[in-house]
């Protein structure tokens, strides 16, 4: 008897030893930054192997940790079957692979290993290790129990600034970024000449971008006139709205120009005037105090300069409504304490100091099913000088491809009285990772490894909701397609949830995209999948350490993990967590039909970068 590298060997054996694989590797995972990084709690290591004299062959396994350069440092017992501590494969054929499970609590998630392996054919031990190979634990994102309590408000929104495909002549059209789109084409329009050849003009010009309103910190005394409560705080020079409001502050300034009949002749008299608009959409009878669904549009005038030429300024807000089925009140004018006030009337004051005029006008709806409608603004001025009116256009709504200002009113949902919102604007649903982190770090590498990106406001992917007007038909009962239809796709009943520790509790399945959306794997369309076994496979799990828990790959169907090309997932997660993360979606304020866009949020995942690496949890709030 004899000793070789790993352990005894026959001395009388003949024949050539066999040889371990150069390139030995640790799974479920993949090679990342030098390392094998194994995504789930149960390590597999593996190398080939190969014998010259055909035989049957195995492999032992030794695991070391490292020191801060990586290199072995302590070797690891793992398992009590051998003195050695190591593990040995069963026989393979020469130029397979061989490999060893690792008794799961051997090894800590975390801890960068290495391992490396020595060949034995029954007779003889290769006289070398084979190349060692480092690798690591790590779940795909690591999370605590959830919170006793949170402040996230799963619904809140936050406005957003937008710009006008439709602004009028007179103004620029803006890309996102600010840069023009389109040049103005016609900034200025002039009534016809009266009988004394005296011409009125109107000019409408932007917002200077140098002398912007700055934010304020609390509202002015006497605004309870506006509308939209926040747009006071809002510089001037963008627009802004949210799900239910907007604030035009882009229109900029009018002047008005009263001129003689000689163009070489200096203008008569001229006008200056700051306007803004509103428009405010109340999507529950608790917001109007209305049965009917109604939404108003107020304009805000703010006389800046008279010249006294003009003698008064007279100012007419046209409001155009496109609908079929809408009733709307004539344009009640105020001053900024809300005091009725006849009309936009100014006689010119020897001071110079004008007072605003807010006008306001209402519309209810009165139709059944939804309507979108279409809105269109001008101003025509009149001075008490002479002239005739002229008529400045504002745009409208948007073009009928956007229609971002476009009030849609509707009476769908049930339980809720008719109502209007702006659907344009995308809300963003909030996971309230504080109380269901499990449930948030899946949605959240989900959004990341999705080609698509579905859901994800990093990546501007906008999911698509599955309302109770869809025009889907499941064609096995030809009734409309619901969230039972497509989960029954990606979650059967008879669908087994991967094990984990009790301290999870009851497990259920959950799927992303949610079986609400168009992006469901289980709704026809895009995503669309034959069996949930098509989505990325992934369980939570403890970490080993009695406190914290990680997302983990789920290889009972697809053996190597997730690739990051399954249009969806299918994860086995506390069923608390699944049912509690989205049990406010949809906001009834939302006014949620078929085919509007949202986003899902993950804030306690947010902060980060990478699906490499294991991204920790973070409290909100």
């Amino acid at each position: 008897m004899s000793y070789s590298v790993a352990g005894p060997e026959n001395a009388a054996a003949s024949g050539s030893r066999p040889a371990s694989g150069s390139s030995p590797s640790a799974g479920t995972g993949y090679k990342y930054g030098g390392y094998w990084r194994v995504v789930t709690p149960d390590v597999v290591l593996r190398n080939t192997v190969t014998d010259p004299d055909g035989g049957t062959v195995n492999l032992t396994f030794e695991v070391w940790t490292t020191d801060a350069s990586g290199k072995p440092k302590d070797k690891v017992k793992l398992t009590d079957k051998n003195p050695y501590g190591v593990e040995v494969s069963p026989y393979v054929a020469s130029g397979k692979t061989a490999q060893v499970p690792v008794e799961r609590g051997r090894l800590k998630p975390g801890v960068t290993y290495t391992f490396h392996t020595n060949a034995y054919d029954g007779s003889l031990y290769e006289t070398e290790w084979s190349p060692w190979a480092n690798f690591r634990i790590e779940p795909y994102l690591s999370f605590p129990a959830p919170q006793a309590s949170s402040t996230i408000d799963p619904v809140a929104q936050k406005v957003i600034e937008f710009t006008r495909t439709d602004p009028g002549p007179a103004l620029p059209t803006l890309r996102k970024d600010g840069t023009t789109f389109k040049a103005p084409t016609r900034k200025r329009t002039c009534g016809a000449p009266d009988a004394q050849g005296h011409k009125l003009c109107i000019e409408l010009n932007p917002p200077s971008k140098t002398a912007q309103t700055p934010p304020r910190a609390s509202a002015p005394a006497g605004l309870d006139v506006d509308q939209v409560d926040w747009c006071f705080a809002k510089p001037s020079g963008k627009n802004y709205m949210n799900r239910t409001e907007a604030c035009l502050k882009n229109i900029g300034g009018g002047t008005l120009i009263f001129t003689d009949t000689d163009p070489d002749k200096p203008a008569l008299g001229t006008a200056t005037f700051s306007i803004e608009q509103r428009l405010k959409t109340y999507p529950k009878k608790a917001d109007s105090g209305s049965d009917l669904a109604e939404f108003d549009q107020q304009v805000k005038l703010v006389p800046t300069h008279i010249d006294p030429a003009l003698k008064g300024v007279r100012m007419r807000w046209n409001a155009g409504t496109v609908c079929t089925n809408c009733a709307t009140t004539n344009i009640r004018w105020a001053d900024s304490t809300d005091t009725p006030i006849g009309d936009a009337y100014w006689k010119v004051a020897t001071d110079g100091i004008y007072g605003d005029r807010w006008g306001t006008i209402q519309t209810r709806w009165s139709g059944t099913g939804k309507e979108t409608i279409d809105l269109g603004w001008s101003i025509t001025a009149t001075v008490d000088a002479g002239g005739n009116p002229a008529t400045a256009d504002f745009g409208s709504s948007g073009i009928h491809a956007v229609r971002e200002l476009a009030p849609r009113c509707d009476d769908i949902p049930t339980g809720i009285k008719p109502g209007c919102v702006l659907p344009y604007f995308s809300p963003t649903y909030t996971v309230d990772t504080n109380l269901y982190p499990a449930a948030g770090a899946y949605y959240w590498l989900m959004q990341q490894k999705m080609p698509y990106h579905d859901g994800s406001v990093r990546w501007d992917s906008l999911l698509s909701y599955l309302g109770p007007d869809t025009t889907v038909k499941n064609p096995k009962t030809g009734q409309p397609w619901t969230k039972n239809d497509s989960r029954g796709v990606v979650c059967p009943d008879n669908w087994a949830k991967h094990p984990a520790d009790a301290s999870l509790g009851t497990l259920s399945c959950d799927e992303y995209a949610m079986a609400t959306t168009h992006e469901s794997g289980g709704f026809p369309a895009r995503n669309q999948v034959t069996s949930g076994d098509q989505c990325a496979q992934l369980f939570a799990d403890t970490m080993g350490d009695g406190s914290n828990f990680g997302l983990w790959a789920d290889t009972r169907t697809a053996t190597n993990g997730p690739s990051g090309k399954e249009p969806c997932g299918r994860a086995s997660i506390p069923d608390r967590q699944n049912s509690g993360a989205f049990h406010d979606f949809p906001a009834p304020t939302w006014r949620m039909l078929d085919g509007d866009t949202f986003f899902v949020s993950n804030p306690g995942f947010e902060h980060c970068t990478s699906v490499h690496t294991t991204c920790a949890w973070r409290k909100v709030g």
